[in-house]
């Protein structure tokens, strides 16, 4: 019954549309509105991933409905994105179009497995300073995709954006760079004006409109999208082979990842800008996983939650998911209504689109905001930015990762300690020979010697009392240092008195071993007067024998 609990949980259900019959007109605008603003995007995408303007509207329609029936956002849009081109782009140049089918359905297999294992929730490991990093790396990533058709020129041959970009300009025909970079200027010039004239004007699709016209009415020569299909494909089952699966499994798993993390990130900022309710993460993933699967069969690209297509759906209106799916519907109409306006769309203006796109997905604010906390946080954020853009993705994931962990265990081993303490209330005679030691913080594998060493090099007393009341965090680590600890100290006829182990580590203590180091089962206490009492009695009696 659980399993069947669990598969249901992943699945639509009646309760995704309840709120449909109060909320359409919201929902029906909001679908157009961000229909609108996906198309130039989703033409953009295809192009500068090599698949083609054909294969980014296939995936918008497509991945865009299968996500919003079987995602876990109420106001998810999903389709092509700048994550997938950067990683999609050197599949297509190295293996061909040819790959584009099976690499899709493969990732989004992948993605799907994830999210039927219950693996939604990881990416809420990432660190602020990482996600940020690896956004910014993304943006410069895009935009120098974008250098070659502002220019009018072939990519260079590199598969590092930065190096294709500055292999590209060596090739620019100056004198004929008019009318290319022309129409870049005018597409950035209208999408930033056009939200300060009015927040709700479509800016990058007025944009395209005036380039397309411009570069019509003067016959500019720039290159232009070309032919496009009236009308959807017919699914076709990727050809599975072994050599091929072999070639195209890390490229499928990076982008596997890229599709989760992109995803969810998506899915939790549209929850914390709008009321629309919570969303369940496990099936946001297999719901992107299908699209992805689904968009390989139609010959698109992978699929993923977009961050600005989502903003735009919720700030027109969106409270359910029937925004998302008229989004779809909006673009499946440009297929079969508008490929022949659209196939004369300006290469350089899709150029343009992305480019400022780019600029825009790399807040000033929250850059300020990372530069401004600390210098392990900035450190992270730059490391993961710039290894992003001359590496590889999700190198730059893991590495910032890493480095972030680094820096949050130093700043715990810091927040550790052990602190020899004053024995409370009036003095007694012998109280010069027993140490009290509190241990502060997190003993873990990080700081555990630290505290070995401090405890264990004490001289000159009877009796050692350790609190650990005051811990906070204790792992195996920590528990078979204090085990060694008593064992070191009673080896040295020291007698060892244990106060305050909490509720949460008595378990951990007990399996490690520390009780059976302690002389006896009485030398365990709960409080610290017992045991104070305790080790006087036993100072005194030491006094005594050697008195004798």
């Amino acid at each position: 019954m659980k399993a069947v609990a669990s598969i249901r949980a992943l699945l639509p259900r009646r309760g995704d549309y309840t709120e449909v019959p109060r909320t359409w007109k919201g929902d029906l605008v909001a679908g157009v509105t961000v229909g609108i603003v996906a198309l130039p995007l989703a033409l953009a995408f295809g192009v500068s991933s090599g698949a083609g303007a054909a294969s980014g509207l296939i995936t918008a329609v497509v991945a865009g409905f299968v996500a919003a029936v079987f995602g876990g956002s109420n106001v998810q849009v999903s389709g092509p994105t700048g994550a997938m081109v950067v990683v999609l782009g050197p599949v297509i140049a190295s293996q061909g179009v040819v790959a584009l089918a099976v690499v899709t359905v493969l990732a989004g297999l992948m993605v799907i497995a994830a999210g039927a294992l219950k693996l939604g929730r990881v990416v809420s490991f990432l660190p602020w300073p990482v996600i940020e990093g690896f956004t910014l790396g993304i943006a410069v990533i895009i935009f120098l995709q974008q250098v070659p058709a502002a220019f009018g020129v072939l990519a260079g041959p590199s598969a590092n954006a930065a190096v294709s970009a500055a292999q590209s300009l060596a090739t620019v025909p100056w004198q004929e760079i008019a009318a290319p970079v022309g129409l870049v200027v005018l597409v950035a010039v209208i999408m930033i004006g056009a939200p300060r004239i009015h927040p709700q004007m479509p800016g990058s699709i007025l944009a395209i409109i005036a380039a397309t016209l411009l570069a019509t009415m003067l016959d500019l020569p720039t290159a232009r999208i070309g032919a496009l299909p009236d009308s959807l494909p017919a699914p076709v089952l990727p050809a599975f082979d072994g050599a091929t699966l072999m070639a195209l499994a890390a490229p499928a798993a990076t982008i596997a990842a890229l599709a989760a993390i992109e995803s969810l990130l998506s899915a939790r900022v549209a929850t914390s800008i709008s009321d629309t309710g919570p969303y369940d993460a496990d099936r946001e993933l297999v719901g992107q996983g299908l699209a992805s699967v689904a968009s390989g069969f139609f010959g698109g690209m992978p699929a993923t939650g977009a961050i600005a297509r989502t903003a735009v759906n919720i700030r027109s209106g969106a409270r359910t998911r029937l925004a998302a799916i008229i989004h779809a519907a909006v673009l499946l109409g440009v297929v079969y209504l508008a490929t022949g306006p659209v196939s004369q769309i300006p290469l350089a203006a899709l150029a343009g689109v992305l480019m400022v796109t780019a600029v825009r997905m790399v807040s000033t604010a929250t850059v300020r905001a990372i530069v401004g906390s600390t210098r392990a946080d900035t450190l992270v954020f730059l490391v993961t930015a710039v290894i992003t853009v001359s590496l590889d993705l999700i190198e730059a994931v893991q590495i910032g990762v890493v480095i972030a962990a680094f820096f949050a265990l130093r700043s715990m081993v810091a927040t550790s300690g052990v602190h020899r303490e004053v024995i409370p209330g009036p003095a007694h005679s012998g109280d010069a020979h027993i140490a009290v030691f509190r241990l502060d913080g997190a003993l873990f594998f990080g700081a555990a010697e630290r505290v070995l060493e401090k405890v264990t090099e004490i001289q000159n007393v009877d009796v050692v009392i350790i609190r650990m009341s005051q811990l906070q965090v204790l792992d195996a680590t920590g528990a078979r240092v204090v085990s060694e600890m008593i064992t070191a100290l009673e080896r040295r006829g020291i007698t060892v008195l244990v106060k305050g182990i909490q509720e949460r580590h008595l378990a951990l203590v007990t399996r490690v071993g520390v009780l059976e180091s302690l002389r006896h089962h009485k030398h365990l206490f709960a409080e610290l007067g017992p045991a104070v009492e305790h080790a006087r009695s036993h100072v005194n009696r030491s006094r005594e024998t050697r008195s004798d």
